[in-house]
């Protein structure tokens, strides 16, 4: 597939963006990066996953505390994601490179590999965001119709119901199908992988086979399989639902648009920075205790426009984006609750299931 091109304009709005963050950042003096407070975050949520990890295996609680602590498991690993894993892929934990990289490297030893990760997110979902054909996390298909140019199927009229179940099993499916899809077929979605060095490749079977050992094998042969089981798909099914359901309210509700190329010139109509405001959305940033455990994924305007400034600086330049967005005549598409951003994502897959 031909990848699309942006607009250009002599004076784009993301070159004013861009001056105004950084006239910010150069009168408050502070780092782009995260500081002591996202490290002492990362140290909790990493020491809460090892605790409840060992507890789990080796002390083998009774069945009630076994089930609660899968339940909080699942919520500590998709925290530990939004909060360690993706701002180090995006080079935004901390000042140093290698600090950066073992961040990013969490996402192995969870299951799955920062490589896969920084393809599908980083350079496809961050550049092309809610192309078709492009964008492969509107691509569901053909469970899911997430934009009026896929095909629909009958199942689809009822995928705003259904679709808990299925993001649901995200996590599971991701790390035991959707990686290794993409490493044998070399393809992400419609779009080529990035060749892999011979380091990728072994690091890719190597941190594979450590999960395998450290989520499936000790826990099967300390516990015994049906505990094993039954605590695993718990601990995944809330994973896999915190995780997908952070990420889609963030792009695909009732007011985010799904640009199309022309069809002669392949190239969208907007430049790449208003093209991210008009396919995201906000939800629910005077919420302190959701950005803290979404790791300020729910400023994902402000993510997507600055994806390489730590997620603690969402809540202060996002007072800027907004007023930039109001002076340019851009809509800022924003939800004040989960609730209702959630309601909206519901409304979104019935209208495209109908419609």
């Amino acid at each position: 597939m031909l990848v699309p091109k942006f607009s250009n304009v002599p004076q784009s709005f993301h070159s004013e963006l861009k001056r105004r963050i950084s006239t910010y950042f150069e009168e408050v003096g502070a780092s782009t990066t995260g500081n002591y407070s996202l490290f002492i975050k990362a140290v909790v949520l990493m020491t809460s996953f090892i605790f409840i990890y060992i507890h789990l295996v080796f002390f083998t609680p009774a069945p009630f505390w076994a089930i609660l602590e899968s339940v909080i498991l699942g919520g500590v690993v998709a925290a530990i994601g939004f909060n360690v894993m993706h701002d180090g892929a995006h080079g935004s934990f901390s000042k140093y490179k290698w600090v950066n990289t073992l961040a990013a490297l969490s996402l192995n030893i969870l299951g799955g590999n920062s490589f896969m990760w920084n393809v599908k997110h980083n350079v496809i979902h961050h550049a092309y965001t809610n192309v078709d054909g492009v964008d492969d996390d509107i691509d569901i298909q053909p469970w899911m119709r997430m934009s009026s140019t896929q095909k629909k199927y009958r199942l689809h009229k009822y995928q705003h119901i259904y679709f808990w179940g299925l993001y649901s099993l995200l996590y599971i499916f991701w790390i035991f199908v959707l990686d290794y899809q993409k490493y044998f077929k070399a393809r992400v979605g419609s779009m080529p992988l990035k060749k892999m060095s011979v380091q990728d490749h072994i690091e890719f079977w190597a941190f594979k086979l450590f999960h395998l050992f450290l989520f499936v094998g000790l826990p099967i042969y300390m516990v015994g399989f049906t505990s094993w089981l039954i605590s695993f798909l718990i601990f995944t099914i809330v994973a896999g639902l915190v995780l997908s359901l952070v990420f889609q309210l963030a792009h695909t509700v009732e007011h985010t648009a799904f640009p199309v190329p022309n069809i002669e010139t392949n190239k969208l109509e907007d430049e790449w920075a208003i093209h991210q405001i008009k396919t995201t959305a906000n939800f629910a940033t005077n919420n302190k205790l959701v950005s803290w455990l979404v790791g300020g994924l729910n400023f994902q305007i402000e993510h997507h426009l600055f994806p390489k400034i730590s997620h603690i600086h969402y809540p202060a330049i996002s007072k800027i984006i907004r007023q930039a967005c109001q002076e340019y005549g851009i809509a800022y598409i924003e939800y004040p609750r989960v609730r209702y951003a959630v309601a909206s994502h519901v409304a979104f897959l019935r209208q495209m299931g109908r419609g």
